[in-house]
C-alpha cells in the first residue's frame, strides 16, 4: 500500500511510530504537513498539491492534525476522501470529536453515561443551570480544546460563578460539568481501534491536580479494565464515527463515565504503559479495511 500521513511534525512520537510500523509491513509512506497541502476543486479532477506537486496514488490517509489547524486539516483530508483514498477518521468524524458539546449530545442521545453537563448563554440562567448540576465543586471546560486546555476546577459556587464571568467575559463557549470527585484525580485512557480496546492505561494527576493529562506532568500505568468499560469505549468511537479513537472514561460509583473521545490519540503514553504495539496494530486494521471501506464520504466529499 501507499500510505499518506497528514501531520505537522513528522519526528513526534506518534507520526514516527506509525510510519515505521508501515514501513515494517512493507507499505511505502509520506508524511506531509496538512498546512503546506493546497487543494484544486474540481469535478474532473481533484487534487491535493504539495510543493507543487500533485499528491496520487495513496491508498489510505492517515489524519494527525492537531486542534488549532481542525478547520484546514479537515478540508484536506475531505479533498482526500472525494478522491476515494481510503481515511483512517474520515473528516466529519474529526470534526465531530473536536466540538465537545456536539460530541457529548451525541453520546447521550445514544444511551452513554457521561458527567451531568450543561450548556446555556444568558447570564439569567446560570443560577438555574449550577443548580441542576448539583452545585460546586463543577468543572468548566471550553468546547474546543485538548491536553487538559480550557479546563478548570470551581471548588465553591462564588469560583464557579467568577469562571462563568470570566469565560463569557472572553467571548468562549464552555461546557459546565459534573465534578467526579470518587475518581480521585484518574482516568482510564482506552484505545480503540475497530471494534476493539487494543490498549488501556490508567492516568494520574499529579499532586494537587484533578486533570489526569500526561501533558500536564500525569503519570500513566497499565490496567486491566472491566468488560463494560471496552463495551463503552467501543461504542463511544462509533457513536462519532471513528474507527481509531482514545477514550477517556472516569470510574464512577454509578459506572464508567465518558469524559472525551480524542480522534489522534497519542501513541508514546500508551505504548510505553501498556508495551503495546498499538502503531501496528492500526496499519493492520488499514490493510484490513482500505479495499472494502463503505466510507460515508469516500468518493463524495
Amino acid at each position: 500500500m501507499n500510505i499518506l500521513i497528514l501531520s505537522r511534525n513528522q519526528r513526534l512520537y506518534s507520526t514516527r511510530r506509525l510510519r515505521e510500523a508501515a514501513a515494517e509491513r512493507g507499505h511505502d509512506v509520506q508524511v506531509v504537513d496538512p498546512l503546506r497541502c493546497y487543494m484544486k476543486i474540481s469535478a474532473a479532477d481533484p487534487q491535493v498539491r504539495y510543493q507543487g506537486h500533485a499528491l496520487r496514488g495513496f491508498d489510505a490517509v492517515i489524519p494527525r492534525i492537531g486542534a488549532s489547524i481542525t478547520f484546514y486539516g479537515t478540508a484536506v483530508l475531505r479533498q482526500f476522501e472525494m478522491m476515494g483514498v481510503y481515511p483512517l477518521n474520515e473528516s466529519q468524524a474529526v470534526v465531530r470529536s473536536r466540538d465537545k458539546l456536539r460530541a457529548t449530545q451525541l453520546l447521550a442521545r445514544r444511551g452513554i453515561n457521561l458527567p451531568e453537563t450543561g450548556f446555556a448563554h444568558a447570564p439569567d440562567d446560570t443560577d438555574d443551570l449550577l443548580s441542576q448540576l448539583g452545585g460546586a465543586p463543577l468543572v468548566l471546560k471550553v468546547i474546543e480544546g485538548t491536553q487538559g486546555k480550557g479546563v478548570v476546577l470551581g471548588e465553591t459556587r462564588k469560583a464557579v460563578e467568577s469562571l462563568v464571568e470570566a469565560f463569557r467575559g472572553l467571548d468562549a463557549n464552555f461546557l459546565v460539568q459534573e465534578f467526579i470527585k470518587e475518581a480521585a484525580g484518574t482516568d482510564i485512557r482506552a484505545l480503540v481501534v475497530g471494534k476493539r480496546v487494543v490498549a488501556a492505561m490508567k492516568r494520574q494527576g499529579k499532586p494537587g491536580e484533578f486533570r489526569s493529562n500526561l501533558h500536564r506532568g500525569g503519570t500513566a500505568e497499565l490496567v486491566k479494565i472491566t468488560p463494560e468499560e471496552r463495551r463503552v469505549a467501543v461504542q463511544a468511537a462509533q457513536v462519532l464515527g471513528l474507527n481509531v479513537a482514545g477514550v477517556d472514561m472516569l470510574r464512577s460509583d454509578h459506572g464508567p463515565l465518558v469524559l472525551e473521545v480524542n480522534s489522534s490519540p497519542g501513541l508514546e503514553g500508551i505504548e510505553t504503559a501498556t508495551e503495546q504495539d498499538v502503531a501496528g496494530r492500526i496499519i493492520e486494521f488499514i490493510e484490513k479495511r482500505y479495499r472494502t471501506s463503505t466510507s460515508r464520504t469516500k468518493g463524495k466529499g
